[in-house]
């Protein structure tokens, strides 16, 4: 009786847990290898696709002050540091967003995060439109950022919880590229359009997350965590496809889920336990270096830049720093699963010191009143370089890394360090940059050379290796 008992719980699949995985364990691996030929990716890639627009949006807002700078100034009469204020604003508005995108993800779901966000950045965009004094516009900043500061640690999370393991960091890294993509489409139709006119741009991908996140299924990991087991199986079947052998997968993530089961509640201070610091230094020390390379002071008043350095309009470096991101992030994306994320990270940390050298040497022959005809061309080709090699690792890899280091029951609190790190980092570079521009233009690229040439070294001797790894083999092996 108990054996058609089992039967009959297989043949309808409430509890696919219970099935023998002996005989199955060749034909899982088959499985994973080749995701399911017969198309069950596709699911996968919607998902992913959907959650990227996030990521979109996320560019869309850092890249929004760059090439509006000059008009919004004119147009509401904004000083130097009231700008500077707008420009920084987003990232305190973001570290509030991810001190609390842990728990709003642990809470109501990766899918219920992204909403949440979408919402406060439609409400930020529209405040930005209407927007007739700094106190309105510094309003709406603040509100698109804390959107973004939930969707920066939520989307990376999400991708990497969905992906299949040897599919994880090129579908994580697309997270990046979309990144770079709205920022890139900010920087082009900023050209073009009003500033009014680009704060409306904003509202597309919220509105794209809103609708297709009713087509999706939730994080299976976060199902399981949250007990809900028959919604959990099924979306690890909508996710691997209806005729996927599912079991040996659905097995592991529960195991992990139900080793973790008696460990105490964790907080921010028990992060500074032996058993959680290895991560914790690695995630941490990547954004650090990630932010205090300078990637968000030149991203952010790169127009300016340009025509400090000599150009009479910064938009043709600006047109050139946002045509280069979109290829080389791809290259990064199609790298990363095959090269491994150390080699990434060494090589694009190479080339942002590289570019900061020649972006400070530019500005130290101006200030020489030596080879003036060069220093235009110095000024460019430095930032591009290092705009290119941050493209094709330190802007990815560290949030993918980000995203699989932590076990699922401190991920909401580590990883709200972690974004929170990342953003305070943020902003302050995009405050400070102006300031020390006004210093020393080649001091200043100088502090981002050295800070570069130390992320190579950190990288070298801190940061694993996780690629073609399951989450829960990552996670075992910083135990090990």
């Amino acid at each position: 009786m108990a054996i058609d008992q089992e039967k009959d719980i297989e043949k309808y699949g409430v509890d696919d847990l219970e099935k023998p995985f002996i005989q199955h364990v060749k034909r899982v691996d088959s499985e994973e290898e080749t995701i399911d030929e017969n198309g069950s990716i596709s699911m996968v890639l919607l998902s992913t696709c959907v959650a990227v627009c996030g990521s979109f949006e996320f560019g869309s807002c850092v890249g929004y002050s760059s090439p509006t700078q000059s008009a919004i100034r004119e147009d509401l009469n904004l000083s130097l540091s009231q700008f500077s204020m707008f420009g920084s604003i987003i990232t305190t508005g973001a570290m509030i967003g991810a001190i609390t995108s842990g728990r709003i993800a642990d809470f109501l779901g990766r899918k219920g995060a992204m909403r949440i966000s979408a919402i406060f950045c439609i409400i930020g965009w529209l405040a930005v439109y209407f927007s007739t004094e700094a106190w309105l516009l510094d309003i709406g900043r603040f509100c698109t950022g804390y959107g973004i500061g939930i969707f920066s640690y939520v989307v990376p999370v999400f991708i990497a919880e969905i992906a299949p393991k040897n599919l994880r960091g090129g579908l994580a890294t697309l997270n990046q590229l979309m990144i770079v993509c709205g920022a890139s489409t900010a920087y082009l139709l900023g050209t073009v359009v009003t500033w009014r006119t680009l704060a409306l741009t904003g509202l597309l991908p919220c509105i794209l997350i809103l609708v297709g996140l009713f087509f999706i299924p939730e994080s299976p990991r976060w199902l399981a965590k949250v007990g809900l087991c028959k919604e959990f199986e099924l979306a690890l079947r909508k996710l691997r496809g209806a005729d996927a052998d599912v079991s040996q997968e659905a097995s592991e993530i529960q195991a992990s889920i139900y080793s973790m089961q008696d460990l105490p509640k964790v907080g921010v201070l028990d992060l500074f336990e032996a058993r959680y610091m290895r991560p914790l230094i690695v995630g941490v020390g990547l954004m650090v270096f990630q932010q205090f390379g300078g990637i968000n002071g030149i991203g952010f008043y790169s127009s300016e830049t340009f025509v400090a350095a000599g150009f009479s309009s910064g938009k043709i470096g600006t047109i050139a720093y946002a045509i280069i991101q979109v290829p080389i992030t791809m290259v990064g994306a199609i790298l990363m699963d095959k090269s491994g994320r150390r080699p990434l990270l060494m090589v694009s940390a190479s080339g942002t010191f590289i570019g900061c050298i020649l972006t400070g040497a530019s500005f130290y022959l101006k200030g020489q009143a030596l080879l003036l005809e060069w220093v235009p061309i110095l000024a460019v080709s430095g930032v591009l370089v290092f705009v290119a090699a941050f493209s094709i690792g330190m802007g990815a890899v560290p949030w993918v890394i980000m995203s699989e280091i932590f076990p699922i029951h401190v991920k909401g609190v580590a990883g709200s360090l972690v974004v929170l790190v990342n953003w305070l980092g943020a902003w302050a570079v995009s405050y400070t940059f102006n300031f020390l521009m006004s210093w020393s233009s080649t001091g200043t690229f100088s502090i981002y050379a050295g800070v570069c040439a130390m992320t190579v070294v950190f990288v070298a001797k801190v940061v694993p290796e996780t690629k073609g790894k399951t989450l829960e083999e990552i996670q075992a092996s910083f135990n090990s």
